[in-house]
């Protein structure tokens, strides 16, 4: 029988230390999986503000962009619900954050003066420009239309997301899906990544509880990674 002549006090320190070097690899292992899972959610890609972020605000501009404060008629189009929630890559909410929200009206026309395509006159009764402040949970909602296509670009709408936490304003824009001009947008088409790609393009769905004919879409935005 072999004889153990290692040393009582030997035994002890070796065990020590066997302890020790499973602790540190347990250690990094821990540390490894914490990166792994500190950016739990795909960051929304950023996207240009255009040229039509306005360069004065309507006198009404919160978050009821088909009413407009003194005018007796809706603005025109199909009256759609945008709601969503701003978040951080780990899924934190982001309360307090200004959302800002411009689009062109039914007739494709910004309510900017640069705005000089040719077409029908922009609608007064839409509002163009929106902002709301993010609740506790990060929820925005704003009351709009449908967007529509204009000259070059597929229907969208353009984001701003400012605030706290945030080093600039975050700018990105919202896209319908099943839009034949999402294939030929230039601007959702410098997205390469289909994946990211897909992260601005959103379904619309029926919302008879908000209006007859209306409908809806979720647009969650995450701020923050690469």
């Amino acid at each position: 029988m072999k004889t153990d002549t290692r040393s009582l006090s030997e035994v002890p320190r070796r065990r020590l230390l066997q302890g020790a070097v499973a602790s540190v690899a347990g250690a990094a292992a821990l540390a490894v999986l914490r990166g792994a899972t500190a950016a739990t959610l795909p960051p929304t890609p950023n996207q240009t503000a255009g040229p039509f972020y306005p360069q004065s605000f309507p006198v009404d501009s919160d978050n009821d962009l088909v009413h407009v404060a003194g005018h007796n008629r809706a603005a025109r189009g199909i009256v759609t619900e945008v709601s969503g929630r701003i978040l951080d890559v780990n899924g934190r909410p982001l309360a307090g954050a200004e959302v800002e929200i411009w689009q062109a009206d039914v007739n494709g026309r910004y309510h900017d003066p640069r705005d000089t395509h040719a077409g029908p006159g922009a609608d007064e009764d839409f509002q163009g420009y929106g902002k709301v402040l993010t609740d506790e949970a990060g929820r925005y909602r704003f009351l709009t239309i449908r967007p529509v296509a204009y000259p070059g670009r597929t229907p969208h709408i353009h984001f701003a997301v400012s605030g706290r936490g945030i080093r600039a304003p975050f700018v990105t824009q919202m896209y319908v899906s099943g839009e034949a001009g999402n294939a030929r947008d230039p601007v959702l088409n410098e997205i390469r990544d289909p994946a990211a790609r897909a992260r601005v393009i959103v379904p619309l769905r029926s919302a008879p509880e908000i209006a007859a004919d209306a409908l809806a879409a979720s647009f969650d935005i995450v701020i923050g990674g690469a």
